[in-house]
């Protein structure tokens, strides 16, 4: 069974965590908690740049992006109203400080808790484009996903522009980032969001000690983090090791005997899911089940690659450094 690659895309409720498989103040990542690369990286930018404020176009040639499905947007002007259906832009559009441009979001947005402010238009999956026109977008962000290019085409023919962008893996936001400042005209703030978030992931120290880890996604069928999936380069971040790692599709399906065979020191999964499996007599087959060594992941920030990816990494490394103390 193959799922979405946009896991970790759209979490909300766990369901939507395990099929769209991805506390910071809402602005920090744009303003105060700067590493001093990054910080070094936006001076350097600024001096390079033109004396216009970076938010105006400079020149008469209006800058152009290709996006993910391989369509074009031509910024002639930054878009002022933005439909975001893609969680992952919705929060960097607070991490850029353009979220008063924010005009429509998901259902699935939960982070940061302002974004409940926003308007909801419904799904971010075969979106309703009725209730998303009926808030007269200039932009309207995507994810990059087969179910939405029939709202991408309708939205064009009605004269709105579209930017639809894979957010799946580590490296995938700093594209999506760029993109973004193309169409709201501000790339310095998009490139400083885009290192302070390497920045974070790279000052992540890796465990003392290498342990092994299942990503317990799902039960009938059993599904697990593979390493095609951002949580899948989390569990490497942290200097852990994916007994599923050898698996390059995001989201396989693997079998409860295949692993009791791999035999992980800690099974990883959201309360829900946790607790579904400790209740489940068939999973006692798993010794780390059978031992209590299942570690429950706070999905609310360990769910999707979007500006908050540090952060979930070192959430994740706790937890595995405090379980591993405590073995």
């Amino acid at each position: 069974m193959e799922l979405p690659a946009c896991l970790g895309s759209f979490p909300g409720v766990e369901r939507a965590f395990v099929f769209f498989v991805h506390r910071l103040s809402p602005r920090c990542t744009s303003r105060a908690r700067f590493t001093p690369l990054a910080v070094a990286a936006a001076c350097l930018a600024a001096a390079c740049a033109p004396a216009a404020d970076s938010r105006a176009p400079t020149t008469d040639v209006a800058p152009v992006v290709v996006d993910d499905f391989g369509d074009t947007l031509r910024a002639a002007r930054p878009a002022a109203r933005v439909v975001s259906l893609n969680p992952v832009i919705s929060e960097a559009m607070f991490a850029l400080r353009a979220d008063d441009r924010l005009v429509g979001r998901t259902r699935w947005d939960a982070a940061p808790p302002e974004i409940r402010r926003v308007p909801n238009v419904g799904d971010g999956l075969r979106p309703n484009v009725e209730a998303v026109l009926a808030v007269r977008p200039d932009l309207v962000v995507l994810y990059a996903a087969e179910a939405n290019r029939s709202a991408v085409s309708a939205l064009r023919r009605a004269g709105v522009p579209t930017l639809s962008m894979r957010t799946d893996r580590v490296a995938d936001l700093a594209r999506a980032l760029h993109a973004l400042g193309v169409a709201l005209g501000d790339t310095i703030a998009a490139r400083v969001v885009a290192d302070s978030v390497s920045a974070s992931l790279r000052a992540v120290a890796a465990l003392p000690a290498p342990v092994s880890v299942f990503w317990y996604a799902w039960d009938v069928p059993v599904i697990t983090i593979g390493a095609g999936s951002y949580l899948g380069e989390l569990i490497g971040v942290v200097g852990a090791r994916n007994v599923f790692g050898d698996l390059s599709d995001p989201s396989p399906q693997v079998t409860l005997e295949s692993v009791a065979r791999r035999d992980p020191d800690f099974v990883l999964a959201g309360p829900r899911a946790a607790a579904r499996l400790q209740d489940d007599p068939r999973w006692r087959a798993v010794r780390a089940v059978r031992e209590r060594r299942v570690l429950i992941i706070d999905t609310t920030v360990v769910g999707r690659p979007g500006v908050r990816m540090g952060e979930a990494a070192r959430s994740l490394r706790a937890l595995l450094d405090s379980a591993s103390r405590a073995r």
